[in-house]
């Protein structure tokens, strides 16, 4: 890995953290579904920047098990669709609470 490779890494790991951080102290004081699923989605979402880490150094091999058809790995498929999904179930959530 380059320089600036590293450089974006620890960005992504610092920012992701403090997000995920406080996505844990703001599931702690609700439990409104709309919000527990925001939570969720930063959650998985850091989770997916330190998968992503620990694939570009060689410490987890992603390529194990393929989506079919396809050669994209499961896990960064995982890491890509679930975090964005919990947003939009959240979306979705606080829609149906404005009616």
């Amino acid at each position: 890995m380059s320089d600036s490779e590293i450089i974006l890494c620890i960005v992504k790991l610092v920012f992701g953290g403090i997000a995920a951080f406080l996505a844990i102290m703001l599931w702690s004081r609700t439990r409104e579904p709309s919000w527990v699923c925001v939570v969720a989605g930063a959650v998985t979402g850091y989770a997916g920047i330190v998968y992503e880490l620990l694939v570009k150094l060689g410490i987890v091999f992603a390529g194990d098990c393929l989506f079919p058809g396809t050669e994209i790995p499961l896990s960064t498929l995982f890491f890509t669709v679930v975090p964005l999904a919990f947003v939009i179930a959240a979306f979705i959530l606080m829609l149906n609470k404005l009616k």
